[in-house]
C-alpha cells in the first residue's frame, strides 16, 4: 500500500494526469477492501445525473465568449468613465473589470489573458508604480470568484451538497470585502504617487454606458432571475450563454458565427471535459475515503488537539492555504470537500459558511507564492521574471488574509444575507 502511494506520488510529480492518478487509487483501495471495482462507476452515474452538472458547460462558454470578443475593452471604458474621477479611479475599474470577468470565467486564468495585457500599459502611463500594477492585476485574475455566477461555487455546491442558489448569496457581502479592502490599499497608492484623476464628460460617460449596455445587463439579469423566482440556475446558465451569444455575434459582431464560435465551444468544452473527467475519479477516490471513515478518523485525531470551533477555523485556513498553493481549484474541490465537510459540521461550522472560507482560501491561493497558478500566468502575460510578481504580490496577499480572517470569523458577512432572506435554517443545512 504504502509502495503504491509512493508510486501515484511520483507519477503525479512527472506529469501524470492527475485523473488518471485518482482514478488508479481508488481502483486499488476498492479492490485491496473486497469491494467491486463499479463503485467508482457508481460514482460517476451519479455525477452525470447530477441536476446541478448542465451550469458548467453552459457558464463556461458563456465566460470564453465574453473574454474572446470585445466585452472587455467596453468594460473597461464604462469603469474609467464612471469612476476615473475617484482617487485611484484607473486602479478601482482594474479591480472591477476583473471581478466581473473572473465571475464569468472562474479561476481559470482567462481573466489575467484578456485584461492584464491591455490593463498594465494604461496602468503604467498613469504614473502608477510599476510593483503595485503588476500585484493588482496578479491578484485580480481571481478577484471575482465569489461573485454570481462562478464556475468554482457551481462546482462545490455540487461536491457538498449545497445549494448553488445560496452559495451565491452567500458569496456576495464576502466578495465586496475583498473587493473594499483592495479598493482602500489601491486609493492610497494613488494618493501616495499623486497619479491624476481621469475626468470624463456626461457626454463621455453616458456613450460609454451606452457601449456597454448589454455587458452591464448580463450579471442583473441573471441574478433578478434567479433571485425573482422566474428562473432556476439551470435555466439562468442557458439564458446566460444564449444572451452572450446573441450579443457578440448578432448584435456587436465581435466574433463570427462559424469561424470563431466553434473554435471557442471547442476550448471551452476541454476545460469542462478536464474538469468533468476529474471530478468523476475523484469522486471514486473519496467514495472510498468516506466509506473507510476517514474523515472520522481524521476528526478523532483533530480533537486530541484542537478543542474549540475558532482553532479548527485556524487550522483549516492553514491547510487550505497550502491546498490552494499546490492544486487547481477544480481539484481541490473535488479531493478536499468531501473530508471536511463532516469535520466542519461537527464543530458547528454552517456549511455556507464553510463554502465560502474554502472558495476564499483558494482564491488567495492562486497568488500565493511559490505555485500561485496567477503568478505563473502573470509572468508568461506581462513578461516580467516570476520573483518579480512574487515581491509585487506580497502586499496583496496581506490585504487578502486580512479580509480571509473577517470573512472566517465573522460568519454573518456570508450569512446575514441569506439569514435575512429567511434560508440559512432550511432543514436541507441539518447533516
Amino acid at each position: 500500500m504504502i509502495l503504491l502511494g509512493l508510486l501515484l506520488v511520483l507519477l503525479a510529480i512527472l506529469g501524470t494526469p492527475l485523473f488518471a492518478v485518482f482514478g488508479a487509487l481508488a481502483w486499488f483501495l476498492f479492490r485491496a477492501a473486497g469491494i467491486d471495482t463499479s463503485a467508482i462507476m457508481i460514482e460517476l452515474y451519479r455525477l452525470a445525473s447530477a441536476p446541478t452538472l448542465l451550469p458548467i458547460p453552459l457558464f463556461t462558454f458563456a465566460g470564453y465568449v465574453l473574454a474572446a470578443s470585445q466585452a472587455p475593452q467596453r468594460l473597461v471604458r464604462c469603469m474609467q468613465a464612471l469612476i476615473g474621477w475617484l482617487p485611484g479611479g484607473l486602479a478601482l475599474m482594474a479591480l472591477c473589470a476583473c471581478a466581473f470577468f473572473t465571475a464569468f470565467t472562474g479561476a481559470s486564468g482567462v481573466t489575467i489573458v484578456a485584461l492584464g495585457g491591455f490593463l498594465l500599459p494604461v496602468l503604467l502611463k498613469e504614473r502608477y508604480p510599476e510593483l503595485f500594477s503588476l500585484g493588482l492585476l496578479t491578484t485580480c485574475g481571481s478577484l471575482g470568484l465569489l461573485f454570481p455566477p462562478s464556475l468554482p461555487i457551481i462546482l462545490y455546491g455540487l461536491v457538498a451538497r449545497t445549494p448553488v442558489d445560496l452559495l451565491f448569496l452567500a458569496g456576495v457581502v464576502p466578495g465586496l470585502v475583498l473587493l473594499v479592502l483592495l479598493a482602500l490599499y489601491s486609493v492610497y497608492q494613488a494618493y501616495r504617487h499623486r497619479v491624476p484623476r481621469q475626468r470624463s464628460t456626461w457626454s463621455e460617460v453616458w456613450e460609454a454606458l451606452w457601449a456597454a449596455k448589454w455587458e452591464l445587463a448580463l450579471p442583473i439579469l441573471v441574478l433578478v432571475g434567479i433571485y425573482g423566482g422566474l428562473v432556476t440556475i439551470n435555466e439562468a446558465a442557458v439564458v446566460t450563454a444564449t444572451y452572450s451569444l446573441v450579443v457578440t455575434v448578432g448584435i456587436y459582431r465581435d466574433l463570427h458565427l462559424w469561424r470563431d464560435v466553434p473554435r471557442l465551444m471547442t476550448e471551452s468544452m476541454v476545460l469542462v471535459g478536464a474538469i468533468l473527467i476529474l471530478l468523476g475519479t475523484a469522486l471514486g477516490f473519496t467514495s472510498y475515503l468516506i466509506d473507510a471513515q476517514v474523515p472520522m478518523h481524521i476528526l478523532a485525531a483533530m480533537q486530541q488537539h484542537i478543542t474549540s470551533r475558532a482553532m479548527f477555523l485556524l487550522a483549516l485556513n492553514l491547510f487550505l492555504l497550502i491546498v490552494g498553493s499546490l492544486m487547481d481549484i477544480f481539484s481541490a474541490i473535488v479531493v478536499v470537500v468531501p473530508l471536511i465537510t463532516p469535520i466542519a459540521a461537527q464543530f458547528g461550522v454552517h456549511p455556507l459558511h464553510l463554502g465560502i472560507i474554502f472558495l476564499t482560501n483558494l482564491e488567495i491561493g492562486y497568488s500565493h507564492p511559490p505555485l500561485g497558478l496567477n503568478l505563473f500566468l502573470g509572468s508568461l502575460r506581462f513578461q516580467r521574471p516570476i520573483t518579480q510578481l512574487f515581491r509585487a504580490s506580497l502586499p496583496f496577499l496581506v490585504i487578502l488574509l486580512v479580509a480571509l480572517a473577517l470573512i472566517t470569523y465573522i460568519p454573518d458577512l456570508s450569512l446575514g444575507l441569506v439569514r435575512l432572506l429567511g434560508y440559512a435554517d432550511l432543514p436541507v443545512f441539518r447533516r
